[in-house]
């Protein structure tokens, strides 16, 4: 078992002066941004519908400072690695290279009117690489604060949520909705944020202080997950579709009603009938989780988390041996409030909300219970909802 490397926030920045220096000579402006959790609300954002993630306090830095041309030099602490960016001569496209988050943040940028000024960038974040924690909104949302405070530009953060978006999708080839950008510019600092995926209206809800949130990484991810995301997303589009020929003026899923689904049922198929129930049900779900903290009611929280699940589980058919496992166990701690998988599917991480109290302790027994079942040494990380992207101090 392994907890995340916790960095001290002051000492990271500190340090990122130094190394700035080191590299580049002069003086520096540090900027950050955060990743994030999705309490609830999974396989909604695509259908128009509602999520509530959190930013957490697991962050990317990036350090810059002005150049007299037109090139962006980027060196990464966390790939021990270097890269020269001509502004002049960005193109979408996906290289594979670690460096196509920042080209792309600067190529969306300078597409939408910014024009942005040479810079030197010092990169280092500790958001686990690749356990669904959206290193890529923290890294992307990281380096747009900080060209664009380099260039003295303001923007607003809902525009730079929808550039760094549009950048991830353009420049990675990653087809993802707004909601991790968006909650690594809007968190706040002990709050879930309920985002409205069709309107971008959001509402920051309070998650008690006495509870943090244990991150469960499973380890594993299965090879169907991409081109079963695909095959729900088209399910969705035809459940859409058929409803649409009874349901005049409706342009997702966000707009049918479960009684509207049951009394058209018989049009279809068992499976996108099942796909469309999980979509509109959990619509519903966050909406209520919502109003569970609204109330400071964390266990009724907890209930819609694990309906959350079983949704996933059974309507929707997207969890996993591993995922299953880990959200039994977790249920069984009565120190944990709710626990669901988070993410697409097939593998990844489990939310878990926990009694601060007793975290450390709880994430042990979940860890060597998950190991003892599966055989798999599982990440386990312990973090706060945090605050979102901001210029750092030091």
């Amino acid at each position: 078992m392994q907890n995340a490397q916790r960095f001290d926030r002051a000492e990271v920045v500190r340090t990122l002066h130094t190394r700035y220096e080191n590299v580049y000579g002069g003086a520096a402006t540090v900027y950050g941004a955060p990743g994030r959790v999705n309490l609830i609300g999974e396989h909604t954002d695509y259908n128009d519908g509602f999520v509530m993630p959190a930013a957490i306090d697991m962050w990317t830095y990036a350090a810059v400072g002005p150049r007299p041309d037109r090139l962006l030099r980027v060196y990464s602490e966390n790939f021990q690695a270097s890269v020269d960016i001509a502004l002049g001569k960005i193109a979408p496209g996906k290289t594979g290279h670690w460096s196509d988050y920042v080209r792309g943040v600067a190529g969306v940028l300078e597409a939408h009117g910014h024009t942005l000024r040479g810079a030197n960038l010092v990169i280092q974040g500790n958001v686990p690489l690749g356990s669904g924690l959206s290193s890529s909104a923290a890294i992307e949302v990281a380096t747009a604060f900080a060209l664009l405070g380099n260039s003295g530009l303001q923007v607003d953060r809902t525009s730079i949520a929808r550039m760094c978006q549009q950048a991830e999708n353009e420049y990675t080839g990653t087809p993802c909705g707004i909601m991790d950008q968006f909650v690594s510019c809007h968190g706040k600092e002990g709050h879930g944020l309920m985002l409205d995926c069709r309107s971008l209206d959001y509402h920051l809800f309070p998650l008690p202080p006495a509870v943090c949130l244990l991150i469960c990484n499973t380890m594993v991810k299965h090879e169907l997950a991409n081109s079963e995301y695909a095959a729900r997303r088209r399910e969705c589009q035809e459940g859409v579709r058929i409803l649409g020929g009874v349901l005049p003026g409706i342009r997702a899923l966000r707009d049918v009603g479960l009684e509207d689904l049951e009394r058209y049922k018989g049009l279809l198929t068992p499976v996108v009938f099942k796909r469309c129930r999980h979509v509109i049900s959990e619509n519903g779900r966050v909406q209520e989780a919502a109003a569970a903290l609204q109330r400071a009611d964390i266990d009724g929280f907890g209930r819609f988390m694990a309906e959350s699940h079983r949704s996933l589980r059974e309507d929707y058919e997207v969890s996993c041996r591993e995922l299953d496992i880990m959200v039994n166990i977790a249920q069984e701690q009565p120190e944990i409030h709710g626990a669901r998988m988070t993410g697409g599917g097939f593998g990844g991480c489990t939310i878990n909300l926990v009694e601060a109290a007793t975290a450390e302790e709880v994430r042990q027994r979940i860890a060597l219970g998950y190991e003892a079942e599966t055989g798999i040494k599982p990440e386990t990380y312990l973090c706060r909802a945090s605050q979102g992207a901001e210029q750092a101090t030091h």
